[in-house]
């Protein structure tokens, strides 16, 4: 259903459009880069006659609770329940393109954007009274839904019946945070109840009927071609399709276990991949492989991380469906239109003759910003003639999605006896340069990310490279400190002249933890690290035992201070930021993605640790809420802070300066 006959279906009324420059450049073939849009420019909103409000935006929701904070923005404005608002969220032929679900864009972009259309849609609803009445607009109040005026009354529905009006956004007409009712409250969970009792439908659970399930052929090693196939065993079990197209082969049957025979009955023979290192030597590879290595610089400290697997709970999914040349794909991304124009590049078709929708998805974390799911579902489907369903295994999501990259960080720096910084210099190989400048004073500070080959796929992951060079620079800052016995928040405070915001943090968790009033025993530590990305600033302070004679590293208390401006749900951002200390522990401490000969070694849950009940530690955060501040994204920062606090704190019990992430995989080597 195209989006004009989907507004037709839900009634007459007030639809209210956003102007995107962009957009409007994209139709007419400028830098947009063609990117097709919806024929209504940018609508966000539509108010039927019957008085339901539906709410439109690309973006997705994965667990981030973003249908519930953009069901506020529109509730706060309009004045109406948030019960009576419908959000549609990531369905290319519907909803308007806004950059899909990365980057903690949602609150910054979008939240904004659907306030503005629902505060210009009340100021429309006004206008409409005040005519009807013949009244002044001024006398006409908003409230629950309805308007009001000199003992008149009218919902929003008998307004709007009849009437198809289009108008540009205000930017001017929202409230300021200091008078939000809704927004800026702890809203339940928008669909909490059908989460929570099973009866909302994941992408791996969709179903279609007369569909087939599809398993494919991957090959041994990273990099392998397929010299001959041998299907014959295959093609003899009664209901299965064989698919085979050059390198890409796939099985489908009528139900997972005979997709799964038949693809075991395959006979296949691979020409051997080129040589590529493995864990031992990832460093060394990735310097001799980096573009425009710095020449002359001598490097103090050099800091490692793994690759790691985002591990999402639900692995991922889709089901496609042909219509003569048009393709319909329900699956679970991040990213809807860019899944939309990848099929449509795939097929050689117009983007307008694909849909993609996604259903609120089961995790994603910033590995779910392509469509591999959704490619081989449609490939499958049409070389079949028949809906197919392509959920991907526990161990395919853990070796054939993108990881987060492997990273080295060389760092040269030093300290005044005053405790000011007097030199930097910063290289990251790989990782990536989000988060790379530091927020600390020093004169002719030098930071450069390098490029590298890889041997493994990389991709986005929760925070990108600020994890990496948060780390890196939070590690060696603390370095810096004891260097000139100087306290590692004394020392942190006294170079952050110019950023109250991140001073405030850190002041703020010192309190809540106790800093000054810590207490050294045999085998505990305290750490801290500080940080700012995406618009927030965060603060961290952990309190860690180490365990005899496993050597086990423990964290026993968190503290975490966070500020992106205003705050939208004080309660979901406590989930945020809470979830977000508990997924970057398993990254601290002990998640690595081990390879070798081209294979992952630890592909499963029984063999790629994650963290469990057991490591997680009392958090404690501290929302700083910054009404005079625009909102930012809570997604991301968050991670930052706990892995440079944990190794912080690891030397502070042990007197080990490790720098690499993981820190304790199998536990601290102890004397």
């Amino acid at each position: 259903m195209k989006r004009r006959e989907f507004l037709e279906a839900l009634g007459g009324g007030i639809a209210v459009l956003m102007v995107d420059e962009h957009a409007v450049d994209a139709q007419q073939g400028g830098r947009g880069g063609g990117r097709e849009m919806p024929v209504e420019v940018n609508a966000w909103l539509h108010i039927g006659s019957d008085g339901v409000v539906t709410a439109f935006a690309g973006k997705v929701e994965v667990g981030q609770n973003a249908r519930t904070s953009l069901t506020q923005a529109v509730a706060e404005e309009l004045r109406v329940s948030p019960d009576s608002i419908r959000m549609i969220l990531g369905e290319t032929a519907v909803t308007p393109y806004d950059g899909g679900t990365a980057g903690s864009r949602t609150t910054p972009t979008v939240w904004p954007q659907l306030r503005n259309a629902a505060a210009t849609a009340r100021e429309i609803l006004i206008d409409l009274a005040a005519q009807k009445w013949g009244v002044d607009r001024a006398t006409v109040t908003v409230a629950n839904g309805r308007l009001m005026a000199g003992g008149r009354s009218a919902g929003f529905g008998e307004l709007a019946s009849n009437e198809a009006l289009t108008k540009t956004i205000s930017t001017t007409a929202a409230a300021p945070a200091a008078q939000w009712k809704v927004a800026g409250m702890s809203l339940p969970k928008v669909g909490a109840r059908e989460i929570v009792t099973g009866v909302h439908k994941y992408p791996y659970d969709m179903k279609l009927p007369g569909m087939l399930h599809a398993k494919i052929l991957h090959p041994p090693a990273f990099g392998a071609a397929l010299a001959s196939l041998d299907a014959s065993a295959a093609e003899a079990m009664a209901g299965v399709k064989v698919v085979h197209e050059d390198d890409f082969v796939a099985v489908a049957a009528a139900d997972p276990e005979t997709a799964a025979e038949a693809l075991a009955a395959l006979r296949a023979v691979w020409k051997p991949a080129p040589a590529q290192p493995d864990n031992a030597g990832l460093a060394a590879y990735l310097k001799q492989n980096a573009a425009s290595p710095p020449a002359g610089f001598e490097a103090k400290a050099t800091y490692q991380l793994a690759y790691i697997a985002h591990v999402p709970l639900e692995p991922r999914a889709a089901v496609a469906e042909w219509n003569g040349d048009n393709l319909t794909v329900w699956t679970g991304t991040q990213m809807p239109f860019g899944v939309r124009d990848a099929l449509a590049a795939l097929f050689k078709m117009p983007a307008a003759k694909v849909k993609v929708a996604v259903p609120d998805t089961g995790s994603g974390y910033g590995g779910k910003h392509v469509g591999d799911a959704a490619l081989e579902a449609a490939r499958i489907s049409k070389a079949v003639g028949k809906p197919v369903r392509r959920g991907w295994t526990r161990e395919e999501e853990m070796t054939w999605a993108y990881f987060r990259p492997a990273a080295v960080i060389e760092i040269a720096g030093k300290a005044n006896p005053d405790g000011t910084l007097a030199a930097w210099e910063f290289h990251n190989y790989l990782s990536g340069g989000a988060g790379l400048q530091t927020p600390y004073r020093v004169a002719g500070a030098r930071e450069q990310f390098h490029q590298s080959k890889t041997p493994l796929r990389t991709g986005s992951y929760r925070a990108i490279g600020a994890t990496a060079n948060n780390f890196a620079r939070e590690c060696y800052m603390d370095e810096l400190a004891h260097s000139i016995g100087m306290d590692p928040l004394e020392f942190r405070l006294k170079n952050l002249p110019h950023d109250e915001r991140l001073r405030n943090v850190l002041q703020a968790a010192a309190e809540r933890f106790g800093w000054k009033d810590r207490k050294k025993s045999a085998g505990r530590g305290f750490g801290l690290a500080a940080g700012f990305e995406k618009g927030g600033r965060v603060a961290t302070f952990v309190e860690i035992a180490i365990e005899r004679p496993s050597g086990t590293v423990k964290p026993l208390r968190v503290v975490q201070a966070f500020e992106c401006g205003a705050v939208v749900n004080p309660e979901h951002l406590r989930n945020q930021i809470e979830g977000a200390v508990i997924m970057g522990i398993g990254g601290a401490l002990f998640e690595e993605i081990e390879f070798a000969g081209g294979k992952i070694l630890n592909n499963s849950l029984a063999t790629y640790r994650v963290p469990r009940f057991a490591d997680a530690p009392p958090i404690e955060t501290v929302l700083v809420d910054r009404k005079d501040l625009p909102s930012a994204g809570a997604g991301e920062t968050p991670i930052i802070g706990i892995a440079p606090a944990i190794a912080n704190a690891i030397f502070d019990a042990t007197g080990q300066r490790i720098r690499g992430m993981p820190l304790a995989r199998k536990g601290l080597k102890l004397g």
